[in-house]
């Protein structure tokens, strides 16, 4: 990774970016879930000089929306770790993938026959419908699905399983998530994909799914190369997206797993890492096209 002294990030040396791919906890939001004056400028430059904005988040669209107006979001969006991808303003999905019932059922089982207090919760209809396991509203709170408690249901086991998951949740009221990733790893099964995100709880997926695939479909879909992305992000859940972007950039306060999968780090989020990057990025595309082709800032 490429860390500039003065700045926080690598300016020199990338192609021409066409989308900005970013996260939004512990990414583009201060800890106090807002969006900076500053970001908010960084994004709207961003947007007039021609590129396309996308949020790329665990949450679901209704935590997505609670910020999505502060952030000047009304396009395209991926949520759910990336297995929803959608358009804000028109409100169509673009795509969908779900964990079908066989896989969470037989990994529910699994892990309950060693981890007997873990409780689950199956995510539906496109974000819009959550069935907490009899026990899991216990333990949540509302910033943990941008849902209150009551809203989670009281449901059995076989009902939770009943149903294909766009996300399926197990959660621990002993271990860490990244504990309970650890004890699913050591099941030795397959037919899913299990990481985490900063929240208190493990989040499952279809088997390859996570942000990097969806973007990758997103990107298909609007015929932008993966070497035109710029990415951002701070979680474990980041790391495949920050791998296949063309410039990956995690935060100063990242997990371990995105540091290794960026390119290079700029400042944490609560300095408005991500408005740095992008303000480098439309100087520079500014400066190009007036005065021609600029030597590298050392």
């Amino acid at each position: 990774m490429t860390l500039n002294p003065a700045t926080g990030s690598k300016i020199e040396g990338n192609p021409a970016i066409r989308l900005i791919a970013t996260d939004l906890d512990g990414t583009l939001l201060h800890s106090d879930r807002s969006v900076s004056p500053r970001t908010r400028a960084a994004l709207d430059a961003a947007r007039a000089a021609g590129i396309e904005v996308v949020p790329v988040t665990a949450r679901q669209p209704n935590g997505l929306n609670l910020i999505a107006a502060e952030a000047g979001f009304t396009g395209y969006a991926l949520c759910g770790n990336g297995a929803h991808g959608l358009n804000l303003g028109t409100g169509e999905t673009l795509f969908e993938e779900h964990l079908d019932v066989a896989a969470q059922t037989r990994l529910a089982h699994a892990l309950l026959a060693t981890r007997p207090e873990v409780r689950f919760a199956s995510v539906r209809a496109g974000g819009s419908v959550f069935m907490g396991q009899e026990g899991y509203a216990d333990l949540a709170s509302y910033q943990d699905h941008k849902r209150h408690p009551h809203e989670m249901g009281r449901y059995s086991l076989a009902e939770v399983l009943a149903g294909s998951s766009l996300k399926f949740i197990a959660r621990s009221p002993d271990l860490s998530p990244r504990e309970l990733h650890a004890e699913v790893q050591k099941l030795g099964l397959d037919g899913f994909f299990a990481t985490h995100s900063g929240a208190p709880f493990l989040e499952i997926l279809a088997p390859g799914v996570h942000k990097a695939w969806g973007l990758a479909r997103l990107c298909g879909l609007l015929g932008v190369d993966r070497s035109e992305v710029l990415a951002f992000g701070d979680a474990t859940n980041d790391a495949e997206m920050l791998r296949w972007a063309g410039r990956g950039v995690a935060m100063a306060n990242a997990e371990p797993e995105a540091l290794e999968a960026a390119d290079e780090v700029t400042l944490s989020n609560d300095e408005d890492g991500v408005a740095v990057v992008i303000e480098q990025l439309v100087i520079g595309a500014l400066l190009a096209r007036t005065t021609g082709p600029q030597p590298p800032v050392r």
